[in-house]
């Protein structure tokens, strides 16, 4: 028999690549940067890398890659993806039904991202997003100090919310997201709609490919 388990009291969403299709923006503009400073990635190797992680954390893969950044490029690549997302981010399909269905269980919901607020402000909001999480359902890895594959954004949310790590349950579409899961004691849905699902089962994920599937999945 398939394991069971109860309703949770939070559910708590990554938010590139969950619940806005930022990521090929996002991986777009770091390949053309990153190929102006000696390091040349395909979409797939730039995904397989960096999707995930922490803007310094990519910034000492590819410096290791062979990539010569200056010192200040974490801000000269965010500027260029910033204003490339403010072109237009649309929000990964399924998503708005899936939040009334949650707000119709009496399911509280939060964003917990490796980015920052203000990336967040330009994503969410031009969604209609931004006023719904933030502040009091937004953790940010920049404002908290603590970035996944640590658990803490994800414990900063249920300590906030007053529930247990065993009543959450995280939607996720990075090994990082997936392991920060897993080491909180929260059950972890993989986000995986088009393909890459092994790598997240493996980490401790429940794969699933479309938003539709997760009321199913959580028993409501």
């Amino acid at each position: 028999m398939p394991k069971t388990f109860p309703t949770p009291k939070l559910v708590v969403f990554a938010c590139d690549g969950v619940l806005v299709d930022s990521e090929p923006v996002s991986s777009q503009v770091l390949i053309a940067n990153l190929a102006h400073h000696g390091l040349a990635l395909t979409m797939e190797q730039s995904i397989e890398l960096f999707v995930g992680g922490t803007m310094s954390g990519v910034m000492a893969k590819a410096r290791m890659l062979g990539a010569e950044l200056p010192e200040d490029w974490t801000a000269e690549v965010n500027t260029e993806t910033y204003a490339r997302l403010q072109q237009g981010v649309p929000l990964i399909p399924g998503i708005p039904g899936l939040l009334a269905r949650l707000d119709a269980a009496g399911i509280s919901v939060c964003v917990a991202s490796n980015g920052s607020e203000e990336k967040m402000r330009i994503t969410l909001g031009q969604n209609g997003l931004w006023e719904r999480f933030h502040p009091l359902a937004m953790f940010s890895a920049h404002a908290l100090g603590v970035a996944k594959p640590e658990p803490g954004l994800f414990l900063a949310a249920a300590s906030h919310f007053g529930v247990q790590a065993r009543d959450c349950l995280v939607i996720e579409n990075s090994g990082s997201g997936v392991t920060a899961a897993v080491r909180a004691g929260m059950r972890c849905l993989g986000f995986a709609p088009q393909g890459g699902g092994k790598k997240l089962a493996s980490l401790g994920a429940e794969v699933f490919t479309g938003m539709e599937e997760v009321p199913a999945l959580l028993s409501i």
